[in-house]
């Protein structure tokens, strides 16, 4: 009787080990948190926030606002509003290539950085539209005889004529006698693009106009270098703007783009067609066209 119910304990007992055994949870091993534990067959683009310097402030103190996207040693360098106001639409155009720049950052090459200006002449800007940043043509005033005060900075002195080239005190804007500054670089706000320039030595400039629809050469007294020339090709042709060795529909001193090949520099203007269209298909072109070129 006693070996049976002795036998009978040990089946139990076995069998409450089997039962405890199959009830042990299962350990879960988690995945290294490197490991991506998603899986996707292309990248997903993401916009990315431009890096910002304050190169200097305007007569009535704004801030002139340098953007830049991409970190190689070669800098490309973009400029609008130099006109304020009246030439709203070139300040426009260097927003929308902000825009395009934050949305497709790899279309930088590596060894590139782009630096975008795109409001030279933040007084005769806000002095049009209400402010030195961003709007919309919804904005600006009409006709065009309401804008044309804002050509010209606080000081009332036409920026593209106070540069360093063939400058003079009274300077010419089609038919008109505008003022040149005092002296060479009197405005704080020429002075700001002199010290970024000399500080930084961008490799190309390209600088936007208008209107007159064309794609001009740079040069102050010495002829066009062979890099202008090479830019100015690039620029025009695949934007469809007509090139040109220079602007002479009237006297221009005191030019800013000339300043720059003075100073050994590749530059261009990039005149828009009239006063309210940012051609922005186009100018997307040529930009693609130089990032292009200057890849290595």
């Amino acid at each position: 009787m006693n070996k049976i119910i002795i036998a009978l304990a040990v089946i139990m007992i076995a069998g409450l080990g089997v039962y405890f055994i199959n009830k042990s949870p299962t350990k879960v091993v988690n995945p290294p948190e490197s490991q991506n534990t998603t899986a996707t067959t292309t990248p997903i683009a993401k916009e990315e926030n431009p890096s910002e310097s304050i190169i200097g402030k305007s007569v009535e103190n704004r801030d002139i606002i340098a953007y830049h996207y991409g970190t190689g040693e070669t800098e490309l360098l973009f400029i609008g509003g130099i006109h304020g106001g009246y030439s709203w639409n070139t300040a426009l155009v260097a927003f929308e290539l902000m825009d395009y720049l934050k949305a497709s950052p790899n279309i930088i090459p590596k060894n590139i950085k782009v630096t975008v200006i795109p409001v030279l002449n933040p007084d005769g800007l806000n002095k049009v539209v209400g402010t030195a940043g961003r709007f919309t043509p919804s904005d600006v005033p009409s006709p065009i005889s309401a804008t044309v005060a804002g050509r010209f900075n606080a000081n009332t002195v036409d920026l593209n004529r106070n540069f360093d080239c063939d400058w003079k005190a009274s300077g010419t804007w089609q038919s008109k006698t505008v003022s040149g500054g005092s002296r060479a670089f009197s405005e704080p706000e020429t002075r700001a693009i002199k010290s970024y320039v000399e500080l930084n030595k961008p490799d190309a400039v390209v600088t936007w106009y208008s209107a007159a629809g064309g794609v001009y050469a740079s040069e102050c007294g010495k002829g066009i270098s062979a890099e202008t020339r090479a830019i100015t090709k690039e620029f025009a042709d695949t934007s469809g703007y007509p090139a040109f060795d220079d602007f002479d529909f009237y006297e221009v001193t005191g030019d800013m783009v000339n300043w720059f090949a003075k100073n050994n520099i590749p530059a261009i203007s990039v005149l828009l067609t009239n006063h309210t269209d940012t051609e922005w298909t186009k100018n997307q072109k040529g930009i693609q066209a130089l990032l292009k070129y200057y890849v290595k």
